[in-house]
């Protein structure tokens, strides 16, 4: 309650979460909210000439290239975003965590050999590893989130690491010892606490650049995969009418900005918050 109290305190974070608030209701509430179904080609979408049909009274934002009602199919792309970006992210959090854990309490030859692993991964550009990862494991909705989590826990250890090692040299942990806890109890109950606040900040800002990693590939081609709706492959089936048809482009683009915006503002505030160096920091 504390947490929800002081974001509404923000005016820009209690903003954000009203952006995602309405992204989660419209994913969830998709079936019943949008008009058409996403992949239903109206014979009414095209003009006589073949081009897409611009927002009118029937088609809110109009239709796209085959004559689909594009709000439609941003509804249902909602929820391609919610789950690749909720499912990747907690799964790349899951892995840093536990990478970084490990390395910042075990530390010596393991540690390092961790953390040596770590850097390797960071040493590769990640949206190229993404790329060729995607296309050699044929994209789907689940390969792409796995694709997205493997390329985007490295940062998620580092700092994890960095914590844990000043967390183990803490008078209470050296006490714990000192008493003959086991590594699983210290780790369990003392360690992992107090590294919940950074999981959470990662988590929510991982959102962000998990769903504009997701929408850049779709865009190239090895994302989701059509028929099946995402905001990213949208704008990748729309890029040669762009000019004639801008609507195709500038909706799900917005749709990305604003989404990926607020998870930032809400991060930045859940970190201001639950960090105790960063309060009165703004």
């Amino acid at each position: 309650m504390r947490v929800l109290k002081e974001l509404a305190r923000r005016p820009s974070a209690l903003l954000g979460l009203v952006v995602i608030v309405a992204v989660v209701v419209m994913a969830v509430g998709a079936p019943h909210l949008a008009p058409y179904a996403p992949d239903e080609q109206m014979f009414d979408g095209l003009t006589l000439e073949g081009a897409p049909v611009p927002p009118d009274a029937k088609f809110w934002l109009g239709t796209d290239t085959l004559g689909r009602d594009l709000l439609s199919r941003l509804l249902f792309g909602a929820r391609t975003t919610l789950i690749i970006g909720l499912v990747a992210n907690g799964i790349a959090v899951a892995i840093g965590l536990g990478f970084g854990m490990v390395a910042g309490y075990v530390d010596g030859v393991i540690g390092n050999a961790l953390m040596r692993v770590t850097d390797l991964m960071m040493a590769f550009p990640a949206l190229l590893l993404a790329i060729v990862l995607a296309t050699l494991l044929r994209p789907s909705l689940w390969i792409v989130a796995l694709v997205i989590a493997v390329v985007n826990w490295v940062q998620v250890a580092r700092i994890v690491y960095t914590e844990t090692t000043g967390l183990v040299q803490r008078d209470f942990i050296l006490a714990e010892r000192s008493l003959g806890a086991g590594h699983l109890r210290i780790i369990a109950l003392h360690i992992a606490p107090h590294l919940m606040p950074t999981a959470i900040v990662w988590g929510t800002l991982g959102i962000a650049t998990t769903s504009l990693l997701e929408a850049t590939l779709s865009f190239l081609g090895v994302g989701v995969q059509p028929p099946e709706p995402s905001w990213g492959n949208i704008i990748f089936e729309s890029q040669t009418y762009f000019t004639a048809a801008p609507w195709l482009v500038f909706f799900p683009g917005a749709a990305i900005l604003l989404t990926a915006l607020s998870f930032n503002l809400v991060g930045d505030a859940l970190r201001d918050i639950l960090d105790p160096t960063q309060r009165g920091r703004m």
